[in-house]
């Protein structure tokens, strides 16, 4: 009978678009191929990410799409080939992860330049070695890198990266790397923002002053709009490179805490960066981008509320634009009285973020909602929802607090551990069946194989049942989790929903925060009195035996609506209140 033909997925990855030759994505796949024919392997699957670095797994999606369609069975697949152990992975303890998990379904790694097969004890044992010296070699490019970037920073060269809006990086005679030269066209707009922002302009009135009068920006490499923002103004007033400055350590990746290998940027205070002197030409003078570093620090202070101290934006961000889609904010309208210090009640609305373009988008709804209105009709929609005589509540609570998965999987794993240490049992029995056979036997070679077979098939059996262990421990892990959160949830009904009225604003707005994800209104105010469109909650709902996350509120025909009927009823009983 004819051996079946191995099958196997190839795998490249790059951490540059730039790398060197004989480790460029197309070197890397013609090598596994042949490598693939030679060994009578069939391909029937090639993965690769470029650009993406090794150090985690999370960053590459082909390789998590590899690891998938190898759970999947549905290739078939025996072996995984990649160039080098470190086209695979950078960091040990991912590296070792993903070949345990592919060897639980069958897969063995075959490292083509380092001649390691995984499939052997000896190859298990090299892997772990070499996984371990590519970690430190990663780390040791890093440093160099960080290293190189530094040197640059200190000989005034830029280190990397884009150029900054108002430069262009240029090839010049005499000199390794690219260097700044500015684009005039765009530095007339750097030299506006600073004569705006010294002129006594905050960072949103130079960003709406120049919307306002026709100007815009160049769009390139990431952006999307020409329109100018707040945050682009902030950018360019912090950056010392219009001032002829080359700075390093602005910005650092830090790890996060209490995680493996997450990472995210975090900007320093200007105080913990090096600055070096450009080789570049300065767009504004030094003494000009000092005054406005001086403004910057005594504008970055918080300001105390000094009226209305009580008060809060309950809807605040979770209220969208009808017109855009953006969060609505809170704003007040104070006004003194004539010939005094008194000032008039506070009048509180819900604004769209974009009606001013700061953030380089632009609304046309500058409708100015009044907070008392939609925060009542919210607070009494939430109420009926969670407290009415639809029995909402008792639904909920019901459902959050149920713990039949996880006494499900409690069992599952009594039964799971049961069977691994049966196993074991049985692993031994047929080891100590082995230690005990007498070489001299005639029938040794016969009941060796047969012993060694039946340890191998037991081997294989635990490796399953490990992974099912595994499996159920993350399921447990995760069920456990949504039951603290059905705690939490109980908490706030029990003790929040029944005393709302009462509450102080603050405790309204987290109570907002924790049950609703967004609040969907209409662009005006309806007949009978109604803003609300939609409300989306955090946690499931059960309406006629469906868990929904959306209650709509404007039509009676639609699934998971709440009838005109009830919610005119609702919006009747505010206004007699």
């Amino acid at each position: 009978m004819a051996k079946r033909k191995l099958n196997c997925y190839i795998y490249t990855r790059v951490s540059t678009e730039l790398q060197l030759d004989g480790y460029s994505l197309e070197a890397q796949k013609e090598r596994l191929r042949k490598e693939a024919s030679h060994r009578g392997m069939r391909i029937v699957g090639e993965y690769s990410d470029e650009g993406k670095s090794g150090k985690n797994v999370a960053g590459r999606p082909e390789f998590r799409k590899m690891l998938a369609d190898i759970k999947s069975g549905k290739d078939n697949v025996d072996y995984v080939l990649v160039f080098k152990l470190s086209r695979f992975g950078r960091n040990t303890a991912d590296t070792l992860n993903s070949l345990q998990y592919m060897e639980d379904y069958g897969v063995n790694l075959l490292c083509v330049e380092d001649n390691i097969d995984s499939a052997g004890a000896s190859g298990k044992l090299m892997i772990s070695v070499l996984a371990a010296v590519a970690e430190i070699e990663r780390e040791n490019i890093k440093e160099q890198t960080m290293a190189g970037r530094q040197q640059k920073a200190r000989d005034g060269l830029w280190n990397g990266g884009f150029a900054p809006y108002g430069y262009k990086l240029v090839n010049v005679d005499g000199q390794k790397s690219k260097m700044l030269v500015v684009d005039e066209e765009e530095a007339k707009l750097i030299r506006l923002i600073y004569e705006k922002y010294l002129q006594g302009m905050g960072v949103n009135a130079v960003a709406k002053w120049l919307n306002e009068n026709g100007y815009t920006k160049t769009v390139r490499q990431n952006g999307t709009v020409p329109n100018i923002s707040a945050h682009f103004v902030t950018n360019v007033l912090d950056n010392p490179v219009y001032c002829g400055k080359i700075s390093y350590g602005r910005r650092r990746t830090e790890k996060i805490d209490g995680t493996r290998n997450e990472f995210h940027v975090v900007k320093q205070d200007k105080e913990s960066y090096k600055l070096y002197q450009g080789q570049h030409e300065a767009i504004i003078d030094e003494d000009t981008w000092y005054r406005v570093q001086v403004k910057r620090k005594k504008n970055a202070f918080k300001r105390e509320k000094t009226h209305s101290l009580l008060h809060e934006h309950i809807l605040s961000g979770i209220i969208k634009c009808p017109v855009c889609g953006s969060s609505m904010y809170g704003v007040v309208n104070r006004k003194k009285k004539k010939g005094s210090d008194e000032f008039y009640t506070d009048m509180w609305y819900y604004l769209c973020k974009n009606r001013k373009m700061v953030s380089g988008h632009l609304c046309d709804y500058k409708k100015h909602i009044k907070q008392d209105e939609i925060n009542a009709e919210v607070i009494q929609l939430v109420k009926y929802v969670f407290c009415g005589e639809n029995d909402m509540k008792d639904q909920i609570l019901k459902k959050l607090g149920s713990d039949d998965s996880l006494s499900e999987l409690l069992q599952e794993k009594e039964r799971l551990t049961k069977e691994h240490e049966k196993l074991d049992s049985k692993k031994s029995k047929q080891l100590r069946r082995i230690n005990e056979l007498d070489i001299d036997d005639e029938l040794y070679d016969d009941l060796m194989k047969t012993y060694r077979a039946g340890v191998q098939e037991i081997n294989e059996q635990i490796a399953i049942i490990e992974n099912q262990m595994y499996q159920n421990d993350l399921s447990i892990e995760n069920a456990q989790g949504e039951n603290l959160s059905a705690e939490v949830y109980k908490r706030i009904i029990d003790e929040m929903l029944d005393h709302i009225d009462d509450m102080p604003d603050s405790d309204k707005k987290l109570m907002m925060n924790l049950l609703i994800e967004k609040v969907e209104i209409y662009e005006e105010k309806q007949k009978d009195g109604r803003w609300v469109k939609s409300v989306q909650f955090k946690i499931p709902l059960n309406v006629d035996g469906k868990l929904v996350d959306t209650m709509f509120f404007d039509d009676e025909d639609t699934e998971n609506s709440l009838s005109n009927e009830k919610h005119v009823e609702t919006v009747c009983l505010l206004s007699r209140k």
